[in-house]
């Protein structure tokens, strides 16, 4: 996988981590998303761990009262309308509110665990949108939800529903703290066993 361009190291290096920890039931797609960039780029990956490839890189909403531009804070609690980080298996698919959605079973007590009693889910929305960028400068956000183009959101959610592995990534000292799962520490040699190249400066080949 050509990850350069896509995809930081960290966030596949943690990403990793749960991956081989939690074995997911269907461990062939792996989902990243990276809350360090603004919404404005495209920071949802969707991999293909077992033929190397990358599905989908496209552009996620964020909880609104996580940010602006920028995803910075981040809560399980109910009415909170903030993201949660960490790792999710992704369950079954309905048709909502917003359309066609996919649940989300939070798999981190504490971090996460509240997402599916929280109603945060996997949903299209129309302030998730290039044109919705062009006009306000950011996207617009949900309640918690990662929130997809409408575009996209049907073939993703059919790519990943069903017990894949979701990983919600920021870079953020309390979740480290916090995670039984992620080790603050680079691990290379566990990408090396999934052949992927590390050079000296960190990045993805």
């Amino acid at each position: 996988m050509n990850l350069a361009s896509v995809l930081k190291y960290e966030a596949f290096e943690q990403a990793m981590q749960g991956y081989q920890t939690l074995q997911p039931r269907h461990d062939h797609i792996l989902t990243v998303i990276d809350f360090t960039l603004p919404s404005t780029e495209k920071r949802m990956v969707v991999l293909d761990m077992k033929n190397k490839k990358v599905l989908y890189h496209t552009i996620v909403s964020h909880g609104r009262n996580s940010g602006d531009k920028y995803a910075r804070s981040f809560s399980n609690r109910h009415g909170s309308y903030q993201s949660s980080l960490g790792f999710y298996e992704t369950a079954n698919t309905y048709q909502g509110g917003n359309g066609y959605s996919l649940v989300l079973n939070g798999l981190e007590k504490g971090i996460n665990d509240q997402a599916k009693a929280r109603a945060v889910v996997i949903h299209g929305a129309d302030y998730c949108s290039e044109s919705f960028i062009k006009s306000t400068g950011r996207l617009g956000r949900s309640y918690g939800c990662p929130a997809l183009p409408r575009e996209v959101n049907k073939p993703i959610i059919n790519t990943i529903k069903n017990g894949t592995l979701l990983y919600i990534y920021a870079d953020n000292p309390e979740y480290i703290a916090s995670t039984k799962i992620v080790r603050d520490m680079p691990d290379r040699g566990l990408l090396a066993q999934h052949d992927v190249d590390v050079d000296s400066m960190g990045t993805l080949n």
